[in-house]
């Protein structure tokens, strides 16, 4: 492929890079390519204690700092961060071979990064009355202190900019935990932390497998967790929390809706579902729209614009600008996902209308797997209920609007809903009656810093992003003074 990752990577702990660790050493495989091309040594237990040591030395130095320091270093790492766009961009891909034209992430981390140091010198508190007396009564927003923030391979960029960045803002110290599958732009993101002039320990970047995972979750000096990832790791985690009854917000998957109604621009619905479905990050994201739910009056006509849309993708090396379709993370994944789709086929829980198969030719040495698409899902089946985190999505035919709600509403998740229509008041009415966090109205999933993000049901609790993801890094004390 057409760029090259470091060689040797390690944990970044108060401002020194750690090529050798207590716990495994990782071998990162390139996931276009199936070989190795970088050397990751993970954390354990000692090295968390030495991360949160770190980060306690560091919050306190930053505690220190007038605010309107606080907001211009912050500032000056949404910079720094801006002058490094391609190379985190670069980093991306090789962490799991997501196409350089939707490693936009970076990008993301940036507006963050300026969106929340805005906030550092606005973090306002009240007064009140207090009934029977005059005394003052005060409600202040302190920091945590440290937070440990647990991120998924699919996106750790994006959660640095939607988790560290506020937790930052609001006076806290990191330790950020980036999957092992994938740690290299995260690495890249502490260095940038310490070129900006941030403390060093101010951000601590530990790339762990379970182990270091486990005793980041379980440290008595971490005192609120934010994890992203999948629902049974979660259950580990606030498990685990739960030895020091460490609060914890979970931003966890999803198995979303796209509705398209009769009266929608039916081109312009198969572009954005294609690629909010199965071909946004190979179908590898929370916020995919797996279950695409169609009128049954425009079913045929809409079925043929998205498979065209779909078979439109070009699949390729990642580093190529024009490639829109890339490959699944590992060779677990590519396996798991084919027995998904086995067994879809097995149970005929719909009709295998394209893809299915492992692609070969120059790229069978990689992890890709065709656009896969069934119609006429039963949406009480597996394929339709169990989020499959791949390229895998199904058409559900529904008759009238309260079907399709209630069809989109059928599932134990509730991350993201997707509404295709050109009617106003069917777009308010249908977006208040779904069970999800976020609503997209003929748009696809264009997170921002401004708009809180999150999930109902199994998709988690807690917001990112917007007042509310700020406050996730504040808690409050109330300070009474007697007058009399």
């Amino acid at each position: 492929m057409t760029s090259a990752a470091p060689a040797v990577s390690g944990p970044l702990i108060g401002g020194d890079r750690l090529t050798s660790t207590s716990a495994a050493v990782y071998e990162h495989i390139f996931p276009a390519t199936g070989r190795p091309n970088a050397t990751v040594a993970l954390a354990g237990a000692p090295e968390i204690d030495r991360a949160v040591a770190s980060a306690w030395a560091a919050q306190r130095e930053w505690a220190a700092l007038t605010v309107d320091r606080r907001r211009d270093l912050l500032i000056g790492l949404a910079d720094v961060v801006g002058a490094h766009l391609d190379e985190l961009a670069e980093l991306n891909v090789h962490d799991y071979g997501v196409p350089i034209s939707y490693a936009g992430t970076a990008m993301l981390l940036e507006r963050f990064l300026r969106h929340f140091a805005g906030y550092v010198d606005k973090l306002h508190g009240s007064s009140t009355p207090v009934n029977g007396s005059f005394d003052v009564n005060l409600v202040e927003r302190e920091p945590y202190g440290v937070v440990g923030v647990i991120a998924p391979w699919n996106g750790a960029l994006a959660v640095a900019g939607s988790c560290v960045a506020p937790a930052l803002a609001a006076g806290n110290a990191v330790v950020f935990k980036p999957s092992e599958l994938a740690p290299l732009a995260s690495l890249r993101f502490g260095e940038l932390c310490l070129e900006a002039g941030l403390p060093a320990g101010l951000v601590n970047v530990v790339p762990a497998g379970p182990e270091g995972g486990d005793a980041l979750v379980r440290h008595p000096g971490i005192r609120k967790i934010h994890f992203t990832g999948g629902g049974v790791t979660a259950r580990s985690v606030i498990q685990a929390a739960a030895t020091n009854l460490t609060p914890v917000v979970a931003e966890l998957g999803g198995k979303s809706a796209s509705l398209v109604f009769p009266d929608a621009d039916l081109a312009t619905a198969a572009m954005l579902t294609a690629h909010q479905g199965p071909l946004m990050q190979s179908g590898q994201s929370c916020a995919c729209a797996s279950r695409i739910l169609v009128h049954e009056s425009v079913y045929e006509e809409f079925a043929g614009l998205f498979l065209a849309a779909v078979g439109a993708a070009t699949i390729g090396d990642p580093f190529r600008a024009d490639v829109t379709f890339g490959p699944v993370v590992s060779a677990g994944a590519l396996e798991r996902i084919r027995s998904v789709i086995d067994d879809a086929v097995r149970v005929r829980a719909g009709v295998l209308l394209t893809g299915g198969q492992r692609i070969g030719g120059e790229l069978e040495s990689g992890y890709y797997l065709e656009p896969t698409v069934f119609g006429d899902v039963d949406n009480s089946t597996n394929l339709a209920q169990t989020e499959t985190f791949g390229p895998v999505v199904s058409l559900i035919r529904f008759r009238d609007d309260d079907e399709a709600v209630r069809i989109a509403n059928d599932t134990q998740y509730g991350l993201n809903a997707f509404v295709l229509t050109r009617d106003l008041r069917r777009a308010h009415t249908v977006a208040r009656s779904l069970e999800a966090g976020s609503i997209w109205i003929n748009t696809f999933s264009d997170i921002s810093p401004q708009g809180p993000y999150g999930g109902y049901k199994q998709s988690g609790f807690g917001r990112t992003g917007g007042a509310e993801g700020l406050q996730e890094f504040l808690q409050v004390k109330n300070i009474r003074i007697a007058m009399s």
